[in-house]
């Protein structure tokens, strides 16, 4: 092969494939031809109706999931993010109706449940050097036990659209009498781009993926590998808290004590769907939001076409190994 000719072929060499990513055009590829399969196999696919729930289960997933991809790209993984996402909303909603305090608070200190679990979390991880899989294995345990212990093992549903306190819930669908407007996928949009600008383009983001390719050899270069590994976790803490201000904002039934396991299951696929490595030291949040696309289409989309709640968890099995099986691929060719 001559020196100045150029490996890879027209696809890889494309300027705009270099730019957003072949992994991330091929999920872009896959979004659509889900879409349009589940429009063409179901009348009722197409309706306005299941596009507002498409997104609104975006919403939740996507917070999960980015907040989810930052300890994932330093070699962890953050298992607590479901159940917590449960927990922090049944502390936000029985403060706000049990207790009285206005809904704003209750949404505070949801958020301020996710970033102090982040903080356990990373404490666990990057100072006592536990194991992350084991060690938010047990957080998961804690949190899914707190929620219930917290509530008297109560259900309990933040005000309603309808109610004085329910104008929080604007955040994410907004009433406007003759159209309900998703919103909050602008939230997720101002996210996504501001935490790709995080991870990308400042100094911690740039830390955290290092510690994912050679955590040694940063370490010896002098970082302080412990802080930037610890941010990770405060990240995905912070991320799951506006996850659960997002599941109680759209969803009108209450929130139940012990559910949430297995939710993190629907990030951690989406951030790896969307390129983020298992190993580490790479990932982008576009990919990962793409990735939760991928999700929510089989989560809304399957029922559409016969399949009930078994075979999607069959389905997102198997879409989460070849996700692996890929990546496996693409760390060999590397």
């Amino acid at each position: 092969m001559a020196k100045n000719e150029k490996k890879g072929n027209a696809f890889s060499n494309n300027p705009l494939v270099k730019a957003v990513g072949s992994q991330q055009i091929v999920v872009l590829l896959a979004v659509v031809v889900l879409f349009l399969v589940f429009s063409i196999a179901s009348k009722s696919f197409r309706q306005y109706t299941t596009i507002l729930s498409l997104l609104d289960t975006v919403y939740y997933i996507a917070f999960m999931a980015i907040g989810v991809t930052f300890c994932l790209i330093t070699g962890g993984v953050d298992l607590s993010i479901g159940t917590g996402m449960i927990c922090y909303s049944l502390i936000g909603a029985y403060l706000v109706v049990h207790v009285g305090v206005p809904v704003w608070v209750g949404i505070l200190v949801s958020i301020l449940c996710g970033v102090i679990m982040g903080f356990f979390n990373g404490f666990l991880v990057a100072v006592l050097n536990l194991p992350p899989f084991i060690a938010t294995l047990c957080s998961m345990m804690i949190t899914r036990g707190m929620g219930s212990i917290f509530t008297g093992g109560l259900s309990v549903a933040w005000p309603s659209s309808g109610s004085a306190q329910g104008a929080y819930r604007n955040m994410f669908k907004l009433n406007t009498g003759s159209i309900i407007l998703p919103i909050g996928f602008i939230l997720v949009l101002v996210a996504t781009i501001v935490m790709s600008t995080v991870l990308n383009k400042t100094r911690p983001g740039r830390y955290i993926i290092a510690i994912g390719s050679n955590k040694e050899a940063l370490r010896l270069s002098g970082v302080n590998v412990v802080k930037w590994q610890w941010l990770a976790y405060v990240i995905s803490g912070l991320f799951t808290g506006f996850a659960s201000i997002a599941y109680a904002g759209v969803l009108a039934s209450s929130v139940a004590p012990g559910a949430g396991a297995g939710l993190e299951m629907d990030a951690i696929c989406a951030a790896i769907i969307g390129g983020t490595s298992m190993n580490g030291g790479s990932g982008t949040i576009i990919g990962t939001l793409l990735g939760v696309f991928v999700m929510a289409l089989l989560k809304i989309g399957l029922p559409f076409v016969g399949f009930q709640a078994n075979m999607q968890q069959i389905i997102t099995g198997l879409v989460l190994i070849l996700a692996v099986f890929i990546d496996v691929l693409k760390n060999k060719a590397r």
